[in-house]
């Protein structure tokens, strides 16, 4: 394939109803920078970053690879990735988007890159909890992260395609999801593969790669990815994954979050799906020091401390019972909304 023009503005692209040109989208991002909300000047200062004479826009990694740090990603390899969305979604020039997303995160930079180049009428509105309240508008392409879809669930029909990131869905919501007609999907990216490389639908259990993507493990049965049009070289996660075939992987958690509890490796993740559908608030596990085990698995709960029956646990194998449980009034969070569990485990 030929290099992309990371310059060009799609002649079918408007923004809020408006067409605009790359004039166009330089006054605006000037008027924002000038006159605008905060989400909007970070909007702005984007925007004159993509327009100007280099060739890469900074960001901040995810943490998905390591301690997050700022990095620079290719524009043209940004415009390679709105191609391949757009290839596996079947979206066209002309279709209705919704950019609910922060600019100051690679998520919704793309969602505007992906607008822009391929010609989408966009509706750009504030990145908050809530953003599809009261709308009727039919999307044709949603992206959110579970919050936001969590408080938009009654509008979600409106939406043709959505797809999910950030953090993990919880089951109380995919069952909610699976009820609808909407096409949802959960996605796996990072800042460092310039959003998602693999998705999945929500009533699947296996990740499937996008066109051009190569997966393998390391030593630590940590994924790496191989995308020669986003990065030059390999991108080693902290991701323990089980490879399925050359194209499917099973997500089972982080490496960082993996519990040695007498020997026995537990991936909390998986045991916070099987406690997902019985819990009413939030809540995750986490290993704790134990002379004796090494680590013990702590259970933390948001808010008041409550009780529970005998049987509460009996979905979990023997040596995935909580040892202990605690209570926080309020968990520690990123700017992302994902949970601080270190952080928040030592304030109990």
């Amino acid at each position: 394939m030929n290099k992309p023009d990371y310059n060009q503005v799609h002649p079918n692209f408007k923004w809020n109803g408006a067409s605009l040109d790359k004039k166009g989208l330089l006054a605006l991002a000037n008027d924002f920078i000038n006159e605008g909300e905060e989400f909007e000047r970070i909007t702005g200062e984007f925007l004159l970053d993509w327009f100007d004479t280099k060739k890469y826009v900074t960001a901040t990694s995810s943490g998905t690879t390591g301690i997050p740090k700022k990095i620079k990603i290719d524009k043209q390899a940004m415009v390679f990735s709105a191609l391949a969305t757009a290839e596996l979604f079947d979206l066209k020039a002309g279709n209705r988007v919704l950019n609910c997303l922060s600019t100051n995160y690679i998520a919704g930079k793309m969602m505007l890159i992906r607008s822009i180049f391929l010609g989408f009428e966009m509706d750009f509105v504030a990145p908050n909890s809530n953003p599809l309240k009261d709308n009727t508008i039919i999307y044709d392409f949603v992206a959110m992260v579970p919050l936001q879809v969590e408080n938009s669930i009654n509008e979600i029909v409106n939406v043709r395609k959505l797809i999910i990131g950030g953090a993990k869905i919880n089951p109380n919501l995919k069952s909610q999801l699976l009820d609808l007609p909407t096409l949802v999907y959960e996605t796996y990216g990072m800042t460092e593969t310039i959003t998602h490389i693999a998705v999945k639908k929500i009533s699947n259990n296996y990740f499937s790669v996008l066109p051009n993507v190569t997966i393998s493990t390391d030593d630590r049965n940590c994924l790496v990815i191989d995308v020669p049009r986003i990065s030059n070289a390999k991108i080693v996660t902290n991701d323990v994954v089980n490879i399925i075939s050359n194209s499917e992987f099973e997500l089972l958690g982080r490496i960082d979050n993996v519990i040695n509890s007498a020997g026995v490796k537990l991936f909390p993740e998986q045991i916070e799906m099987k406690l997902g559908n019985k819990m009413q608030t939030r809540f995750f596990v986490i290993g704790i020091p134990d002379d004796q085990y090494g680590e013990q698995l702590a259970l933390v709960i948001e808010g008041d401390s409550i009780s529970f029956d005998d049987d509460f646990f009996n979905d979990l194998l023997p040596y995935e019972k909580p040892k202990t449980i605690h209570f926080i009034d309020n968990f520690l969070e990123t700017e992302s909304g994902k949970i601080k569990r270190k952080e928040t485990l030592n304030l109990v």
